[in-house]
Parts: C-alpha cells; sequence; structure tokens
C-alpha cells in the first residue's frame, strides 16, 4: 500500500472525524465532505499504485490517466446524481404538500394528546410507509408531520430519532425500500418473497425494542400552540383540493417503485414526473384563485418553494457518495469484506452483523455492493438466493445504518432537517439502536434454526 493510499484513507477518515465534531468545531458538515471529496480523488490522481488498477477499468484510454480518472469520477458521479435528484425531487414533493396543507388530514388521523400513544402510531406508520415508498422519502413525510404536532424541541428530537430506527426497519424486508435491497433484489440473490416472509420479523423487532425505550422518556401529554394551529389553517386551497395535492404527492411517491418495474427507468425519473404532474396541478389551482387569495399564497408556489430546499444536505451527500466512489474505486472496501471473511473463518452471522456496524460509519452501498462482488451465487447452502448470507446481508445493511445519525439517507435527511448533531445521537440512541439491532439478528437466529425446519 503506497504513502498516498494511506493518506486518502486518513483523510477519509479524519473528514468523518470531523464531521462527527460539527456540534464542537462549528463546521458544517457539507463543507467537510466537499474537502473530503475533492482531496481523496486529488491524491488518487497522483498515487502511482492506483494507476494499473485504472487503465484495467478503461483500456480504451490506454496510458491517459488523467482521462480515465476523469471518466471514472464522471461515471461516479452521474450514479450520484440519480440519488441527489431523487432526494431533491421527493424533498420538493414534500414540501409541496406540506406548505399547501396535504398533510392537514394526516396529522388530525395520527394525533393524539397522549405522547406515548403519537410515538407508537408514528413508529407503526413510519415502519409501514417505508416499506411501500421507502426509507428516505418517508423520513421527510414523517418529520413534517412532526412539526405540526410536536412543539416541544426536545420530545421532537426523540420523535424523530425513532422515524430514523423505523425508516430504515421497514425499508430491510421490503425489496424496494431501501436502495441495498432493491440492489440485491435486481442481481437476483433474494426473491421478494424471501425477504418478506424471514426478514420482516427480525425487523419488526428491530423497531419495536427501540421504541418502547424511547417511550419510557416521554411522559404526559401534548400541547399544541396557537402558531401551529394557524399553520393548519394557512392554506387557501379548499379540503378536496387539499386531499387532492395529498394523493397526487404522495400516492406519486407510491407509484415510483412501480414505475420503475414497469419502464426499468431508474427511480428519480419517477420523482421528476410526479414532480412535473405535482408542480402542473398547483399551478392550475393557483391560476384559478381570486386575485386577493393568490396575492397571499405566491409564497407557496413551487417557484418559491425550490428556495427552502435543504441545500446543505444535498451537498452533503455529494461530498460523501463521492468520498466513497473513491475508496471504492482502490478497493479499500473489497479488502476489507476479503478481510472479515478470513478473520471470522466464514461465520455468515458475524460476518453481516459487522457489516451493519461499518454501514453506520461508511455508506451501506459500496459495502453491498463489494459483497455481491467478492461473494459468488451458489447453487445451494447459505450462499444460495434467498440464502442465509443474502438475507442478513439485506437485514444488517438496512437496520445497522440507524446506529449513527450519518449512518443512513434516512438519518442525513432527519439531520439536516431537525438540527440533530452528531453527538446527541451518538450519546442517546445508538445503544438503544444497537440493541434493537441486536435482538433483530437474535431472531432470525431462532426463526431459521428452529421454526422453519418444522415447517419445511
Amino acid at each position: 500500500m503506497s504513502t498516498l493510499t494511506i493518506l486518502i484513507i486518513a483523510l477519509f477518515v479524519l473528514g468523518y472525524i470531523c464531521i462527527a465534531m460539527e456540534s464542537l468545531t462549528k463546521i458544517n458538515k457539507a463543507a467537510i465532505a466537499l474537502l473530503m471529496f475533492v482531496g481523496c480523488w486529488t491524491f488518487f490522481m497522483f498515487d502511482p499504485a492506483q494507476y494499473e488498477a485504472v487503465k484495467n477499468a478503461l483500456p480504451e484510454f490506454g496510458n491517459n490517466i488523467a482521462q480515465t480518472v476523469t471518466s471514472i469520477i464522471e461515471h461516479h458521479l452521474g450514479s450520484t446524481a440519480t440519488t441527489l435528484f431523487f432526494l431533491m425531487g421527493a424533498m420538493t414533493i414534500v414540501e409541496i404538500v406540506d406548505q399547501n396543507g396535504g398533510f392537514n388530514f394526516v396529522r388530525d388521523t395520527l394525533q393524539t394528546h397522549s405522547k406515548r400513544k403519537l410515538l407508537w402510531r408514528i413508529a407503526f406508520m413510519t415502519f409501514i410507509l417505508s416499506a411501500i415508498l421507502d426509507n428516505l422519502t418517508t423520513s421527510i413525510v414523517m418529520i413534517m408531520i412532526l412539526r405540526k404536532l410536536v412543539s416541544d424541541k426536545t420530545d421532537r428530537l426523540i420523535y424523530a430519532a425513532l422515524v430514523v430506527i423505523a425508516a430504515n426497519s421497514g425499508g430491510a424486508f421490503s425489496p424496494i425500500g431501501d436502495v441495498t435491497t432493491i440492489m440485491l433484489w435486481n442481481k437476483g440473490v433474494i426473491t421478494a418473497q424471501g425477504v418478506i416472509m424471514e426478514i420482516f420479523i427480525p425487523s419488526l423487532i428491530s423497531m419495536v425494542v427501540p421504541a418502547y425505550i424511547l417511550s419510557l422518556h416521554l411522559k404526559g401529554n401534548l400541547t399544541f400552540t396557537a402558531s401551529q394551529e394557524a399553520t393548519v389553517q394557512a392554506s387557501v386551497f379548499t379540503a378536496s383540493q387539499r386531499r387532492t395535492i395529498f394523493f397526487l404527492g404522495v400516492g406519486g411517491l407510491i407509484f415510483v417503485p412501480i414505475f420503475k418495474t414497469l419502464t426499468h427507468l431508474p427511480p428519480f425519473v419517477g420523482i421528476l414526473l410526479v414532480l412535473g404532474l405535482l408542480w402542473t396541478v398547483t399551478e392550475v389551482f393557483y391560476a384559478n384563485l381570486k386575485e386577493k387569495e393568490e396575492k397571499g399564497a405566491m409564497q407557496k408556489r413551487v417557484t418559491n418553494l425550490l428556495r427552502r430546499i435543504d441545500h446543505d444536505t444535498i451537498f452533503f451527500f455529494l461530498g460523501i457518495l463521492m468520498a466513497v466512489a473513491c475508496l471504492e474505486t482502490m478497493g479499500v472496501l473489497t479488502q476489507m469484506g476479503r478481510g472479515l471473511d478470513i478473520v471470522f473463518d466464514g461465520n455468515h452471522y458475524l460476518i453481516t452483523g459487522i457489516i451493519g456496524v461499518l454501514s453506520s460509519i461508511v455508506d451501506n452501498v459500496p459495502l453491498v455492493a463489494g459483497c455481491m462482488g467478492m461473494y459468488p451465487v451458489q447453487a445451494v447452502g447459505d450462499m444460495a438466493i434467498d440464502g442465509i448470507f443474502w438475507q442478513l446481508l439485506a437485514y444488517c445493511a438496512g437496520v445497522g445504518g440507524s446506529m449513527l445519525i450519518i449512518g443512513s439517507a434516512a438519518g442525513v435527511v432527519v439531520m439536516g432537517l431537525e438540527k440533530i448533531s452528531f453527538g446527541w445521537y451518538l450519546k442517546n440512541v445508538t445503544w438503544i439502536a444497537f440493541a434493537g439491532y441486536i435482538l433483530g439478528i437474535l431472531s432470525y437466529y431462532c426463526i431459521d434454526t428452529f421454526l422453519y425446519p418444522l415447517i419445511k
């Protein structure tokens, strides 16, 4: 391993430490992530140890290393851009629905004066929606609803932490609930029926246990402020128009995986379709408003709402995903996976369990991609289709991201929306998420060892 290779890894680790200490350094995590991105690829460009691998990856460029590296970066940027556009589209759709009163009746359905009852309602709704939509979109929706229901910042942090856990748990047992399960499903190593049947209970346990522990921190009843009520009544649209906006927005998000299945186009294309349709409908609604109403509602038109998108989160995603892509190109993640296989002598529970823990530190997408490239699918055994290894990988890579606030797309989005510090989450939530994670793995072991042999 060359000096520059070690320097790239050290830069990545240092960047993550700075992100973790954002509350102390007061430096925005997006700025650090962008420096990680540029720094890693700059050192990569001048690292002779990478030249042979780069030339083998794109032999058509011959010895033109600069052109080859540029092509590799553009390839990873294209993959990253699909995530960023999906995120921007989903955030805009939810903002449109929220600002135009679309979530009002959902809020009324969830509303209760009991803090603990609300926690359980939020937990199960997030768990179910994340399996139907995806954990990222569901997190955005639930945070918007929570802002209308919970005014106390301390309480809302607890609810927001539960949203992260429940969204990741719900996404893990669904073939379309998380980007890693989508990868495994498309690769053909898991089936929709297999992952739902065998991962549902572990995923449910990984949500219920943390929800119970977090509920112990909530006592008493909720209070609703005058400003919250004013926000709910702020829309100039009629009740039927608000419902139309809600069903177009949320129903459209549900349609995105169906659109992908039918057209085989990337998910962000479906998101942009829904955004374009919702944008058009709201413009028609505004065009039919009276002049007095239209003047007061101008700030809620999509052209103005686009300015409210959390660009910090977008740049953070860009920096982190591109920095991780550099490590993936160097083969560091693949070597890490092979090392685990050697050290733990092929124990799939330990290997996938550690991969889950690592996915809370390093993005789970390249980890899962590395595992798919490293382990061949076998006809029978733990590595067969719907085998123990692949199902545990789906569970661990999805649920494991809940252990750190930066460990999943859902966590990063909630971190940006609710301004949750890395340190607060690490101190108050990490051990709770870890407890649910381990108990979920234990439940899978018990079911696979004792229950399924009796059924089969």
